[in-house]
């Protein structure tokens, strides 16, 4: 059994890592640049959407309670469509979110050195770092990808990108901890 303590090097550098390749994934390589589509008249959409003073938050429409759903006007509602999932927020903060994306990948980092100190002895081979740790931040950045094409209508296309992305950062984080991993 590994201490914790002793993994705040491999924690701190996996994050590092997955940060600056995230960056790089987002804001250099062009593959994320078709996940998301323009609304053919956008503005009177964003005039509809102002005029109606949502409160930042997510929105589905139509909407309907549980105990309506078999009301035959809702089920018409939903037959004629459009159905959709909204998230609204009022400004964009990219600091804030580069932070909080960071704090998010040192939580990972802790999280699977957690598993990995109870599971790996010191000194152990290099692959067996890399598989534990690896397997476990993968869960971490890519798991839950697919429950937003299950459930919320995503491309699968963009879900299949995420999930990618996710295994580069899992990859990158195994590397890290296979690489510092106490003697």
């Amino acid at each position: 059994m590994v201490e914790m303590t002793a993994l705040w090097l491999p924690i701190l550098l996996s994050a590092v890592f997955v940060f600056v390749a995230s960056s790089v994934v987002h804001m250099v390589l062009p593959y994320h640049r078709s996940d998301y589509g323009k609304l053919p008249n956008e503005d009177a959409v964003l005039d509809a959407l102002r005029a109606q003073n949502a409160g930042a938050g997510d929105y589905v429409m139509p909407h309907c309670a549980p105990e309506k759903r078999n009301d035959p006007e809702m089920k018409a509602k939903l037959e004629r469509g459009p159905i959709g999932v909204l998230t609204v927020r009022h400004g964009f903060a990219m600091g804030t979110s580069m932070v909080a994306w960071f704090v998010y990948c040192l939580v990972i980092g802790v999280f699977a050195a957690y598993l990995a100190s109870r599971f790996l002895a010191p000194g152990v081979e290099y692959l067996q770092v890399f598989r534990l740790v690896g397997t476990t931040s993968f869960l971490a950045y890519a798991g839950a990808a697919p429950t937003n094409s299950i459930w919320m209508s995503r491309q699968w296309s963009t879900t299949v990108k995420h999930v990618f992305d996710g295994l580069l950062y899992a990859l990158l984080t195994a590397g890290v901890f296979g690489w510092l991993w106490p003697a």
